[in-house]
């Protein structure tokens, strides 16, 4: 089964300084139809304008990632992790007992455009951790490469959650085959450009809710960047 949800179904917030999608329900944003996916809890797609972004707010019992596509997001927290994160880093942070921290687009002249992506953990009351891994566009090219996994495998960001998530860059002839366990689900996210999973045309911003699923085919990308969640039900 694959449940195709398009961009512009997802939930919407203009704060002025801060434009946000949200894939499920969120803030003032609310769908009963739309919780989560999994264990997938949270996918907001966010524009931070220039010199704007978000004030010291907390977080408890959760792992988040961020994934930069454009621009640059400063981050600091209560760990005293002081970081920068460029696109192509993927960086966690296990909130755990409890963590603030803060979000800001520090240029003076550019937008910063991210995916915040929140997992539902499977160990509780953890203490806070926070890693941030460098993926080279090259390992995302033609296949979907690991970036998030439970034992943080092949340099991805190691997550206390019964997940792991892929990301691939995919244009042209560019394919490739994912085998998915049926009693488990998966979400595809495709972040831009157009593709075409298990003959499903996808344009950014779109998603696919996957279950009872054994293999996704990947192709017909043009200029396409997509996420890929395997995820506990």
């Amino acid at each position: 089964m694959m449940f195709l949800r398009k961009s512009q179904d997802r939930g919407y917030a203009d704060h002025g300084w801060l434009k946000s999608f949200h894939s499920f329900s969120f803030a003032g944003y609310h769908d009963p139809k739309f919780m989560g996916w999994g264990n997938l809890r949270v996918i907001n797609e966010d524009r931070v304008a220039a010199g704007m972004g978000f004030g010291k707010h907390g977080h408890r019992n959760m792992e988040i990632i961020s994934y930069v596509l454009s621009g640059e997001l400063a981050h600091e927290d209560s760990m005293g992790n002081v970081k920068g994160i460029p696109p192509g880093d993927i960086q966690r942070m296990s909130a755990g007992t409890g963590v603030t921290h803060s979000e800001f687009n520090h240029a003076k002249d550019q937008t910063t455009h991210f995916l915040q992506i929140w997992i539902e953990p499977n160990l509780l009351e953890i203490e806070p951790s926070y890693e941030q891994v460098s993926v080279p566009q090259v390992e995302k090219e033609g296949k979907l490469r690991l970036v998030a996994s439970p034992d943080g495998r092949d340099n991805s960001v190691k997550i206390h959650a019964d997940a792991n998530v892929y990301a691939g860059l995919f244009n042209g002839s560019q394919s490739a085959s994912f085998a998915l366990d049926k009693n488990r689900k998966a979400y595809a996210h495709l972040i831009r450009g157009e593709l075409k999973i298990n003959g499903q045309q996808l344009n950014a911003g779109d998603a696919l809710l996957i279950e009872n699923e054994s293999t996704l085919n990947i192709e017909g990308g043009i200029d396409a960047e997509v996420l890929i969640f395997d995820l506990s039900h």
